[in-house]
């Protein structure tokens, strides 16, 4: 009975791998792929409910082969490529491929007690990693700049020439970059009046170039200067650094969907994200007019985003996927700056946090690189395109020297002074970028750029008002209530 009732199922089978080979497939007795005839899947069998679990990770794994296979047409690929969204996954993917091991050997070595048990070479470096000193200052302000330079009996003509010289410097640095970023994500290369030319899209890659300049002007800025001890666990950075590369990543994608002005007013409305995101991880409380000039802000971007211009160039159209890596953007943005003021509750200088974080940064972003063969490949695109990487050069040696201008000039007049030359510094890169990219602003959205500038005007004069009122108090008295 048994082998009169497997006839019919054994000739079935036959029947069915006789007519695979007229296909040219392959068809094995059990589960299995043939990369080469497309990737067939072929059950003669139910496996076994324990080999069925080892098959599902294994068909995962073969998915990004199957993607590259020859048998999906490379528009298709390309449109993947492209798309913003699966970049954004596939490069968190690579960070995490860093990430998860080191937080794994972080548990292991806090579960070990290796600070009281461990001996070795490797020791000093995993303690500083790991655990660091753990001196922190007794309050949140004492390590979060160096103490600023007071005015000496210097002639009025020499404070003047300072200032004059750190407003020249962050105007250059800052507007130089701006107009690079622009010209690079938005503009092709290799142009000529046969071939339309080529754009650069890979984002991360400049976020990398970025980040190994700051790295090493940093190193040196440290290794030449004297420096407070360095007590903070520097696996710490990584939060901030993580963010900061994500921050940077979506505002570079974001120039492929909206204008420059745009993405400025956004970086000036970054003030209401975060006061929301120092609620919610420092705690802290603002005065009743932050609140006022934070909603003030918020009006004026609303009225540049929603004011249409008649004859609009194509490339200062707002889309949706513009808008989502602009929110993107100040949300990492804000997190960046709220951890930044919580490890600055260990004694450290600007420029050891700008070191400890753009060291993970160049880790994360080169491991990724390399990880997607993305690496190669914009270095290929610079071999082509010399004028491309005299412009990625140039874009980071203003970040790193913009870096640097931002520390002397808070050292030497405070930050009061710092963001009024910064404020200035996005009004003159709107128009900038308006007379070189011809950009258009309609009346509306002109009358919402001066709202955001005259908003961020008062910021800094009611928080110069507050400063001076305080000092002036009696010790225990508050200024003003806080909510």
């Amino acid at each position: 009975m048994a082998a009169a009732g497997s006839g019919p199922r054994a000739g079935g089978r036959e029947r069915g791998r006789a007519a695979a080979g007229r296909r040219g497939l392959s068809c094995p007795t059990s589960l299995g792929w043939d990369l080469g005839a497309g990737c067939v899947l072929v059950v003669a069998h139910r496996p076994p409910p324990r080999a069925h679990r080892f098959c599902v990770p294994l068909v995962l794994a073969a998915l990004p082969a199957m993607a590259a296979g020859e048998e999906f047409p490379p528009a298709l690929q390309d449109a993947w490529g492209d798309f913003w969204l699966f970049r954004f996954f596939v490069n968190a993917a690579g960070y995490a491929s860093i990430v998860v091991p080191g937080f794994l050997l972080i548990q292991y070595f806090k579960r070990k007690n290796y600070l009281e048990t461990g001996r070795g070479i490797c020791f000093p470096v995993i303690k500083s990693c790991v655990f660091g000193s753990e001196v922190k200052s007794a309050h949140p302000d004492d390590g979060s700049l160096p103490p600023r330079a007071e005015p000496t009996e210097s002639s009025t003509a020499r404070q003047i020439l300072k200032l004059l010289f750190c407003a020249a410097g962050l105007q250059a640095s800052y507007l130089t970059w701006g107009v690079l970023q622009e010209r690079v994500m938005t503009r092709t290369y290799g142009a000529t009046e046969t071939d339309p030319g080529e754009k650069f899209k890979d984002s991360q890659f400049l976020v990398f170039m970025n980040r190994i300049l700051a790295f090493t002007v940093a190193g040196l800025y440290c290794a030449l200067t004297k420096q407070p001890r360095h007590g903070a666990p520097m696996y710490k950075y990584s939060f901030a650094s993580l963010s900061n590369i994500l921050s940077s990543w979506c505002q570079y994608e974001a120039l492929k969907y909206i204008s420059f002005p745009t993405q400025v007013l956004a970086k000036a409305s970054k003030v209401i994200p975060v006061m929301m995101m120092g609620k919610l991880v420092s705690r802290k409380s603002y005065e009743y007019w932050e609140y006022l000039t934070a909603a003030l802000i918020s009006v004026g971007v609303s009225m540049f985003l929603l004011s249409s211009a008649p004859h609009r160039h194509a490339s200062t159209v707002t889309t949706f996927s513009g808008v989502v890596l602009l929110a993107g953007y100040i949300v990492f943005d804000s997190f960046t700056s709220n951890w930044q003021d919580a490890l600055f509750t260990y004694k450290m200088s600007p420029v050891q946090m700008m070191f400890g974080v753009n060291v993970f940064s160049c880790l994360f972003t080169v491991g990724s690189l390399l990880e997607q063969g993305a690496l190669l490949e914009s270095l290929r695109f610079m071999a082509r395109h010399s004028e491309f990487a005299a412009h990625a050069v140039l874009l980071s040696v203003c970040s790193a020297c913009g870096q640097l201008f931002i520390f002397y000039t808070i050292n030497q007049f405070g930050a009061a002074v710092f963001t009024i030359i910064m404020t200035l510094r996005q009004a003159f890169a709107i128009l900038l970028s308006c007379l070189i990219y011809g950009h258009t602003v309609t009346v509306v959205g002109g009358l919402g750029v001066a709202v955001v500038f005259l908003a961020l005007f008062l910021r800094v004069y009611a928080r110069s008002r507050m400063k001076k009122r305080s000092k002036k108090l009696p010790p225990g008295d508050t200024p003003a209530q806080k909510v």
